[in-house]
């Protein structure tokens, strides 16, 4: 198993993405921290993770809140001996937030996303490297998507937001790699898995009038195997990224676009 003994933090673990991590993070061997700010969803995914044998734990945190992400963190620490793997997944609700045009977006639903990822990134970031680069190991991944690194139309500020989180990645891979503690981005492009997905792809389809299998289908057809990704797929990269595997990787993004996009 691929990460014996290495504790993990997820924060947005009740999402598509954050379960599906987490659950796989637990099958290789890692006790799992799930936080987030709805504590029956959290609690739906560690019986799942506990009934497959896995260790875990669920705390109810705010990653808006520096107080309460500082405090889970000591925590985690205190509980399990270290911090060894950070994971935010958060999301924002969708509507209103993508399909519309710059010029016809408000500020507020501009603002939005833009606000909530830097911040929520850097308490999150943050956090992990205090604890990290004392002990001299660790991983913080950190995710974003395809158009942080495209020019796409009708993304609003979500594009801004995943290519700022992109950015933060760099910077603190660079801060904290000498002290033996890797930062990693993951990008996959658009899981139609996720319920989020399906709100997106909604809101694009009406905009420049097509139907959402349309627009899947056309978003599908720029990949190389003319198939969206999967989030079992983005599960497997993340445990690899995580694990002393990958341990010549840090300050980078990993691209999951299925080849629709090269860096």
């Amino acid at each position: 198993m691929l990460l014996v003994n290495k504790n993990a933090v997820i924060y947005g673990a009740a999402g598509a993405i954050g379960s599906a991590v987490a659950q796989k993070f637990a099958r290789e061997g890692a006790r799992v921290f799930l936080a987030g700010r709805n504590l029956a969803a959290l609690d739906a995914v560690a019986k799942e993770i506990g009934a497959a044998g896995g260790v875990v734990e669920t705390a109810v945190v705010d990653a808006l809140d520096e107080d309460a992400v500082e405090a889970h963190a000591d925590e985690v620490v205190r509980t399990a001996g270290s911090l060894d793997i950070s994971l935010n997944a958060i999301s924002v609700s969708q509507h209103g937030i993508q399909g519309t045009p710059l010029m016809h977006l408000s500020l507020r639903n501009f603002q939005l996303p833009v606000n909530t990822y830097a911040t929520s990134h850097f308490l999150t970031m943050r956090a992990a490297a205090r604890r990290m680069v004392p002990q001299g190991s660790g991983v913080v991944l950190t995710l974003t998507a395809l158009p942080g690194r495209l020019s796409a139309p009708f993304v609003g500020g979500m594009a801004p937001s995943w290519a700022g989180i992109e950015a933060m990645t760099r910077i603190l891979s660079a801060e904290v790699g000498q002290f033996g503690v890797r930062v990693v981005c993951l990008r996959p492009d658009g899981l139609p898995e996720t319920a989020t997905i399906g709100v997106v792809y909604s809101q694009h389809a009406r905009t420049i009038g097509i139907t959402v299998e349309e627009y899947q289908n056309m978003i599908d057809g720029l990949t190389h195997r003319k198939r969206a990704g999967k989030l079992a797929e983005v599960a497997d990269v993340a445990a690899f990224m995580a694990s002393d595997q990958a341990s010549i990787m840090t300050g980078t993004v990993v691209n999951m676009s299925g080849g629709s996009t090269a860096d």
